[in-house]
Parts: structure tokens; sequence; C-alpha cells
């Protein structure tokens, strides 16, 4: 018997790993089979989007078009783990932008990017509220988490864009110190907070 969760996400549904008669209830994320429990999965912690990010050859040559649109920029900063700078832009109070782009000369993840697909969407940013637990929970309904990292005021991990929407998301969960430790502060959080 197919559930929901078959109809919704053919890829990553689990049901055929339950005998036949058995159904997802999403909700809960458990399989029942009847009036009993046949196996538990974790559930996925709070998350919401934090940004969207846009690969550009050039912050200063793309950055026109999002001020024309309304936005505001509140930080840059040359990555200290990688050959990009980075820049957020706010519009509204939680829409957040950014634009993401090599060093002059730079070899990486992002030049190889810009080379194969030219300027566009890279990567959509989820805030977790504990990238562990997030893991776990998409990781049991069958969805591939990778490149799992930790940073001073971070941690984070993605979902390669082979999956069925073929958008590449970050998994991000922020720590103390992070907005301590950049000018725009609290504004970097949707919502002026973390998660």
């Amino acid at each position: 018997m197919q559930s929901y969760c078959c109809e919704l996400f053919p890829s990553f549904c689990r049901c055929d790993a339950f005998p036949i008669g058995v159904t997802i209830v999403s909700a809960a994320r458990t399989a029942m089979c009847g009036d009993r429990t046949v196996a538990s999965m974790p559930e996925m912690p709070a998350v919401r989007v934090d940004h969207v990010g846009i690969a550009v050859e050039s912050i200063e040559e793309a950055e026109g078009l999002l001020f024309a649109l309304g936005c505001e920029k509140i930080h840059e900063e040359r990555s200290e783990y990688g050959s990009f700078t980075w820049a957020t832009y706010v519009l509204g109070g939680a829409s957040r932008l950014e634009l993401i782009a090599p060093e002059p000369g730079s070899d990486s993840f992002l030049t190889e990017f810009l080379e194969r697909n030219g300027p566009g969407l890279h990567h959509v940013t989820l805030e977790v509220a504990d990238l562990d637990a997030a893991a776990e929970a998409l990781e049991s309904s069958g969805v591939t988490v990778v490149d799992r990292a930790e940073f001073d005021h971070w941690t984070e991990a993605f979902l390669p864009p082979s999956n069925p929407t073929g958008a590449l998301f970050q998994l991000m969960e922020y720590h103390d110190g992070y907005a301590e430790t950049r000018t725009a502060g609290e504004a970097l959080f949707v919502d002026g907070e973390p998660l």
C-alpha cells in the first residue's frame, strides 16, 4: 500500500522497506501497520531558509542589480576557508541573498562552477537548529548528506544537486560567536537571531 510520501517523494520514499499494508505517517515520521508502530524515523529539527547564494564573477559588477531591486548590503567578507568573497544583502525583513565571487586568479569549486555554468544560482542555505539531528532525519529518509564540516562559529553539510530538485542545498547551524565576529552582527540572522 503506497502512502502519501510515495506520491510526493518517490525517490526518497522508504515504504518498500516495510511489509505490504504498511504506510508512512509523515507528520509523525513513523511507519504504521494497523495500530502497531513498525519503525520510527527521526524528526527533522527546526529549519528555515537562510539565504540564496548566487555565484558571480564580480560582486561589484553584480550587486547593482540587487540595489536596483531594493536590497541593502549588510556584509562583505573574504572567506578564510577558500578562495572567494561573499556578500550578504537583505530585502525586507527576512529575505537574504548572497553573492559569492572567486578571488581573482584563484582555482576553486567556485571557478569550476562558473566555468561550467556561468553566473547564477549556486545554492540555497537552510538554517537548522541541530545539524546532526537534521542529517540523521534526512539520511533515514534516503536523502544523501555530504561534506559535513565544522568551523569556529558554524557547522555545515550539503545535499548534492543530484537530488530531485537539481539544487545544491547547504545545511547550516550557527554557533555562539558567529554574529560577534562579523560587522553586521545579528543582522546576518533571519529575524535577528539564530534558530
